[in-house]
This record gives C-alpha cells, sequence and structure tokens, in this order.
C-alpha cells in the first residue's frame, strides 16, 4: 500500500463517519447535525518510508553501529596500551630497584672483608721479609729498605698529613696503588708490589732509586 492508497482510506472513513454521525444526531433529537472534525485534508496513518527512503534509513543506522563499534575497539586498544606501559614501567622500577640492592649487598660484602682486613696486624719485621720475599734480590731489597725506612718507617698505613701521600712508599695519591690491588689501603704486599713496580719503571731499579734518592730526599 503506498501513501496515495492510504490518504484514499482516510478520505473514505472521514465520509462514513460524517454520515453516521449525521444519522445518530437525527435520531436523538438534535436540531443540529453532530459535528466531525474533516479529517481528509490530514494524514490518519504515519508515513512509513518505503523503497529507496527505507534502505537510506538502514544504511545509516549500519555507518552509526560500525562508528560505535570504531570507537569501541580504539578505546580498548588505548586501554591495553596503557596497561602495557604501566606493566612495563612497574617491570622497570622492579628491575632497578633489584639491581641496587644487589650493588648495595656487593658494597657491603666489600666494606665487610676490608674491615676484616683491616683487623689483621703486621709487625714492620713481617713486612720487610714480606718485601724480602717478593723482591728477591737481597741488594735490591736493600736500597728498597732504605727507602722505605724514610718514607713511612715500614708502616703500610703511615699517611702524610700535608700531602695525603699513603702506604709504605707514600703513593700520592694513595690510590694510585689500586692498579696494584683493590686492598692497597691494608695490604702491605700489594703496596710493595706496587712500589717495586714504580721504581722499576722510573729508576730502573730500587737501587737506581735509592740513589736518586740520596740526591733529592724524595724520590
Amino acid at each position: 500500500m503506498n501513501r496515495i492508497s492510504v490518504r484514499g482510506m482516510a478520505v473514505a472513513s472521514a465520509t462514513a463517519v460524517t454520515a453516521v454521525g449525521a444519522v445518530v444526531g437525527v435520531a436523538s433529537g438534535e436540531t443540529k447535525p453532530a459535528q466531525v472534525s474533516d479529517v481528509a485534508g490530514s494524514t490518519l496513518l504515519a508515513e512509513v518510508p518505503m523503497g529507496g527512503s527505507a534502505q537510506v534509513v538502514a544504511d545509516n543506522l549500519t555507518r552509526q553501529s560500525d562508528a560505535q563499534q570504531s570507537a569501541a575497539l580504539v578505546t580498548a586498544q588505548k586501554a591495553a596500551a596503557q596497561a602495557a606501559r604501566t606493566k612495563a614501567a612497574d617491570a622497570a622500577r622492579a628491575k632497578a630497584a633489584a639491581e641496587q640492592h644487589a650493588k648495595e649487598q656487593a658494597a657491603s660484602r666489600a666494606a665487610a672483608a676490608e674491615q676484616r682486613q683491616q683487623l689483621v696486624s703486621y709487625s714492620p719485621g713481617s713486612v720487610q721479609a714480606l718485601a724480602a720475599s717478593i723482591i728477591g734480590n737481597a741488594t735490591e731489597f736493600s736500597c728498597f729498605s732504605q727507602i722505605v725506612t724514610r718514607e713511612s718507617g715500614w708502616n703500610y698505613q703511615a699517611t702524610n698529613p700535608g700531602s695525603g701521600a699513603y702506604g709504605l712508599v707514600q703513593a700520592l695519591p694513595g690510590s694510585k696503588m689500586a692498579s696494584a690491588g683493590a686492598d692497597w689501603r691494608t695490604n702491605p704486599a700489594t703496596q710493595i708490589r706496587w712500589g717495586l713496580n714504580y721504581m722499576n719503571s722510573r729508576y730502573g731499579s730500587p737501587c737506581g732509586a735509592w740513589s736518586f734518592w740520596q740526591a733529592h730526599s724524595w724520590y
């Protein structure tokens, strides 16, 4: 049924209602016929889109549904990305904390080891014997001993208050001796090895260093 046929029914129905109203009015003794609104010029049924118009409406609804689904998908993707970033940040923080904890433990162990080493007592005689065993040559040891006796009195923890020179051979700064061992502060053997290497590389031997020292009071 199209719009014309619907409108035709409306006109016919309105005419019939008017006729019935007139009869009822006469039968009831009314002097005026009953008034019935003329609905011939108005639409009694909702105009329902047909054909091409219905297809346009359907297409619009499909597009709206697709747009809503796309928006929901984008929202879900953003939420997933944010969750992934949060998880990665948490993992990075946990890794950094674990690494920091490991470093702190290593530093603590190193400090404890150094403290234990510092508890070891070396007498000047024992240090001299140690130096003699490391140097080997009695003549070179004698020259080495002459220098160390004047520089530190065979005190492996001797510190010059003015310059900060440290140890048996008064290395300046003392941290130079780290090239011979990380325990340079507390291990006389490390200091002896570093001092012997220094004298050999700079003066050719401990006796060469002793000759320079005698002329300049330093080496």
